[in-house]
Parts: structure tokens; C-alpha cells; sequence
């Protein structure tokens, strides 16, 4: 009866020593995808604080933010764009970012007319709702 007790408690023991790494496993990090798509400078650089001020906040290597652009908010990621040496700063700090493919297709853009150090993304919209389906919080400035 002892004995059989002691290999029960051996058992749990191990099993439970087995399940311990998974529950105090590094929690994932947060995300966030940040949608512009207006052609106001006030929120592009809006858009651009809060992709600062959340890296200030967790450290910029412990959450993953992404700033895709569609639609009226093209121009902030024109190569002429007044905000460009701020993208060029995003993009150092870790942040993708990325343009809508379509967007540039109907306002007939080429990736010459674009900062020449983004992304691209086939639906700036379907890239919004698929971050959102993979659990991203999804903030428009």
C-alpha cells in the first residue's frame, strides 16, 4: 500500500514537473497593427507617435508593430512624403511597414513613387483583418 502510494506520487510528480515549463513559459508579445488611411499629416504623424510611444512603453524588441498604409494615406509613404525621414526612423526602430498594393494600382503608383525601404502588402484591409484574426490589436490614430 506504501509502495504503490510512493509510485503514485512519483508519477504525479513527474507529470506535473513535465507540465510546469509550459505554464511559466515567456508570455507571447503583444502586437499591434496601426491602419492609416487618410491623407491628414496630423494623423500620419499621429500614426507615427503611437508606434513610438508603445515601444516606449514595452521596449521596442518585446512587441511587434506593423503600419499599413491604403487608400488617402498614400501619400505618407510617397518617397517625397514631408514625413519621410520619420518612416526612415519607424523602420530603424523595428516597425514594418507596409503599402497596399491596390491602392497603389489605382492611383496608379509604382514602387518608384514609394520610400524606397517599405513593405508591401497585397489588400492593405485584408492585411488589417487578417493581424486582427491572429489576435493583433488593431489602433487607427
Amino acid at each position: 500500500m506504501i509502495r504503490r502510494t510512493f509510485v503514485q506520487l512519483v508519477l504525479a510528480s513527474t507529470i506535473l514537473a513535465a507540465t510546469i515549463p509550459a505554464a511559466i513559459a515567456e508570455p507571447s508579445k503583444p502586437s499591434v497593427v496601426i491602419q492609416v488611411s487618410d491623407s491628414d499629416t496630423k494623423t500620419w504623424n499621429q500614426a507615427l507617435n503611437v508606434i513610438k510611444n508603445v515601444q516606449a512603453e514595452y521596449g521596442k524588441d518585446k512587441v511587434n508593430i506593423e503600419l499599413v498604409v491604403f487608400g488617402n494615406g498614400s501619400g505618407l509613404l510617397k518617397f517625397d512624403s514631408p514625413l519621410a525621414n520619420r518612416i526612415d526612423e519607424t523602420l530603424a526602430s523595428g516597425a514594418s511597414v507596409a503599402m497596399c498594393e491596390n491602392t497603389m494600382k489605382g492611383q496608379k503608383l509604382t514602387k518608384a513613387d514609394m520610400h524606397p525601404k517599405i513593405g508591401y502588402v497585397k489588400a492593405g484591409i485584408i492585411e488589417i483583418i487578417e493581424k486582427s484574426k491572429e489576435g493583433w490589436t488593431v489602433v487607427r490614430p
